[in-house]
């Protein structure tokens, strides 16, 4: 897998936490630059963690399933677009209780990685190297949660569900890609 492909996925799973960032956003009267950090570190932190873990875990059990994990990757990377397709028709909450709590951030970091497990797993049947994937992940996750926030703060709910919508299309794309590339149905 390559690093365009790499940065693709990335993408498409960091719209999950765009999207809750624009609702983080939504939630602050006036923009505040430290929690637009803090959203985005927790955010990209657990978005690499996640992929590093399902890629742990993965790596016990490829040996198992090689000769069916690009079904696999074109099961999980599908189920998670769809997932998040179906998500896109939610709206945010805007409630500034506890908008920036640890508690609140640590709860909506880690839901809004699991699918990064999921794709981790896939990392290992494919044989992804994984220290520049989570890297890239996590980065990419961090910039787009920052901007969610600051995009929240200044135009609200405007592009949320448009965000996990495009996101839930990008992860469908590369399920297909990788089905495809494997029964040599198209060359890539």
């Amino acid at each position: 897998m390559g690093s365009i492909e790499l940065l693709i996925i990335a993408i498409g799973l960091s719209m999950d936490a765009f999207a809750v960032a624009i609702c983080k956003g939504l939630s602050m009267e006036k923009m505040s630059y430290r929690n637009a950090v803090i959203t985005g570190c927790f955010f990209g932190g657990f978005q690499a963690l996640m992929p590093l873990l399902g890629y742990l875990l993965g790596t016990q059990f490829k040996d198992y399933i090689t000769s069916i994990d690009h079904w696999i990757a074109f099961g999980l990377l599908s189920i998670i677009g769809i997932n998040m397709i179906k998500e896109a028709r939610n709206t945010c909450e805007v409630s500034d209780d506890d908008s920036f709590s640890l508690r609140s951030l640590t709860m909506m970091a880690f839901a809004t990685s699991i699918d990064a497990l999921a794709i981790g797993v896939t990392f290992a049947f494919l044989q992804v190297n994984i220290i520049p994937a989570v890297t890239m992940i996590g980065i990419t996750t961090f910039t787009f949660s920052f901007l969610g926030v600051k995009i929240g703060n200044v135009f609200g709910a405007k592009f949320q569900s448009k965000a996990e919508m495009v996101g839930g299309f990008i992860l469908i794309a590369m399920g297909c890609k990788i089905l495809f590339e494997h029964l040599r149905i198209i060359p890539f």
